[in-house]
């Protein structure tokens, strides 16, 4: 998902690159926890994958806002675009 208009195609792949990284990391602390592990080593993978995660939603945020704002337009469709936008961020601040 990118509306980068330079390379999107180079922006996707590295929204995918990030993806598959926090999926190692969880599946490290999935494999750590299956077996003996120590708490403070699985909170400190934790708190990595979550800070990975919300980089992550944080550059989708951004993508999509930059989009909605270039898009817009005198049209019933930029109120639409703000509520989207109003409904996302209010999902990701939660």
């Amino acid at each position: 998902m990118s509306h980068s208009p330079e390379d999107p195609e180079a922006d996707r792949r590295a929204l995918q690159l990030r993806l598959r990284k926090i999926i190692g990391q969880l599946q490290a602390i999935e494999k750590t926890v299956g077996g003996d592990y120590e708490c403070g080593e699985v909170l400190n993978q934790l708190v990595s994958a979550r800070k990975a995660i919300k980089s992550l939603a944080e550059k989708i945020v951004l993508e999509h806002l930059e989009h909605c704002l270039e898009d817009m337009g005198p049209t019933g469709k930029s109120a639409k675009q703000l509520r989207e936008v109003a409904t996302m961020l209010k999902r990701y601040v939660e």
